[in-house]
C-alpha cells in the first residue's frame, strides 16, 4: 500500500493570476490552434473545444452550431450510418466531427458500434477523427486495440481514453493515439469516484499528463469537470491541448431530447438510463457509474457557446496570452482554500 503525499488539485482549488498585458480587446485572442498530429501526420486548424459523445450532447444539431465557431463534436457511437447520411445533406461539415466507437470488438467481432464506425468511415472519408471511448483505458487490451486501429486507419486522428496518469498517456501515444482524453470521474453525471474510489483530481491530472504528452510529441484532451467557462480556461492554462465538455452543452434545443414540464433529461453513459436505451454489455459486468438527472430547458445553445468562448477569450487577455496555444506559458496559478463560494451546479448562463 502506498499513499502519495503531494497535493492534488481540482479546478476550484486554483485561480489564474492576472498580469500586465498588451492586448487591448478579447477579439485580439486567436481561439484556433494549428495541430500537427504525431501518428496520423494530419495537420488541422480549429478551436480545440469538443462536444462530448454523450446522448444529448454529441448530436448533429450541436455540431452544426459548434462548427460555426470552428469547434468540434464527437458524435455518439449509437448514431447509425443512415443518420450520418441524413445529416450530411443538411449542412454538416465532416471536418468538424469525429466518429466514435468503444472497444467491444475485443469481446465481440460483430460489435455494432465498431461495425458502424467502419461503415461511417467507408461512406464519409472526409471524417478525419476517430474517438475510442471507454471508462477505463488501463487494460492492456485497450493498448492493443489502439495499435490495431492505427494499423487499420493510418491517416486518421485517433483520440483515445480515458486515463489520468502520465505513464499511460505516453503508452497510448507511443502505440498509436494522437490525443489522449484525461479524466476519470470528474463529469457532472459521472459517479465513478463514489462507486469505485478511483480517480485523480482533474486539474492536477491535466498538469501531469500534459507534461508527459509534450515529451512524446502527443496531445491531451481534458475531459470532464468543466462547469464554468473559467474551468475551460484553467484547463488550457494548465496545459491541455483540447477540452471536452458535456453538461455545459446539455439541456438545449440541439440536445435533441424531449422537453417535459420545462425539463430535459441528461445522464452518464454508464448510467441505468444509458443501459436502458443502448443495452447491457454482453459479459454482464457493466456497473452503474453514472447519474440520471433532469436539467432546466435552456433554449438554443448559441448563447451558451458565445459565453464559453467569451470567457476563455477574456481569461487570455487577463494573462496576456495572444493565442490559445500561449496560455500555459502565460498562466500563473494561485491556490485557494475553497473559500470562493462556488456553487457546483450544471452550467446555467442565467
Amino acid at each position: 500500500m502506498r499513499i502519495k503525499e503531494d497535493i492534488k488539485l481540482n479546478f476550484e482549488d486554483v485561480l489564474m493570476e492576472p498580469k500586465r498585458s498588451t492586448l487591448s480587446s478579447r477579439r485580439d485572442v486567436d481561439m484556433t490552434r494549428k495541430f500537427t498530429f504525431r501518428n496520423s501526420g494530419k495537420v488541422m486548424n480549429f478551436t480545440p473545444i469538443f462536444a462530448s459523445n454523450m446522448d444529448g450532447v454529441g448530436t448533429f444539431s450541436m455540431a452544426k452550431v459548434l462548427q460555426k465557431h470552428q469547434m468540434m463534436t464527437v458524435i455518439t457511437k449509437s448514431t447509425t450510418v443512415e443518420q450520418w447520411r441524413e445529416a450530411v445533406g443538411t449542412g454538416l461539415r465532416l471536418q468538424s466531427v469525429s466518429v466514435c466507437t468503444g472497444t467491444n470488438k475485443i469481446w465481440d467481432p460483430e460489435a455494432a458500434d465498431y461495425k458502424n464506425m467502419q461503415e461511417v468511415l467507408a461512406s464519409f472519408p472526409d471524417v478525419k477523427m476517430i474517438t475510442v471511448d471507454v471508462a477505463n483505458a488501463y487494460h492492456q487490451n485497450f493498448v492493443e486495440f489502439i495499435k490495431r486501429m492505427r494499423d487499420e486507419y493510418p491517416d486518421k486522428v485517433i483520440i483515445a481514453g480515458n486515463v489520468v496518469t502520465p505513464e499511460m498517456v505516453e503508452e497510448l501515444i507511443i502505440n498509436g493515439a494522437d490525443m489522449v482524453k484525461i479524466g476519470i470521474g470528474p463529469g457532472s453525471v459521472c459517479t465513478t469516484r463514489t462507486m469505485t474510489g478511483i480517480g485523480v483530481p482533474q486539474f492536477s491530472a491535466i498538469l501531469e499528463c500534459a507534461d508527459a504528452a509534450n515529451g512524446v510529441d502527443g496531445h491531451i484532451m481534458a475531459d470532464g469537470g468543466c462547469v464554468w467557462p473559467g474551468d475551460i480556461a484553467k484547463a488550457f492554462g494548465g496545459g491541455a491541448h483540447a477540452v471536452m465538455i458535456g453538461g455545459m452543452l446539455a439541456g438545449h434545443d440541439e440536445s435533441e431530447q424531449p422537453v417535459v414540464d420545462g425539463k430535459v433529461e441528461f445522464y452518464g453513459m454508464s448510467s441505468d438510463r444509458a443501459r436502458e436505451k443502448h443495452g447491457k454489455r454482453k459479459d454482464g459486468y457493466r456497473g452503474n457509474e453514472g447519474r440520471w438527472i433532469s436539467l432546466p430547458y435552456r433554449g438554443p445553445v448559441e448563447p451558451t457557446v458565445e459565453d464559453i468562448i467569451g470567457g476563455v477569450r477574456s481569461a487570455a487577455t487577463y494573462i496576456g496570452a495572444r493565442r490559445l496555444k500561449d496560455m500555459p506559458k502565460c498562466a500563473t496559478f494561485v491556490r485557494v482554500e475553497n473559500n470562493i463560494n462556488r456553487v457546483y451546479e450544471k452550467y446555467d448562463r442565467s
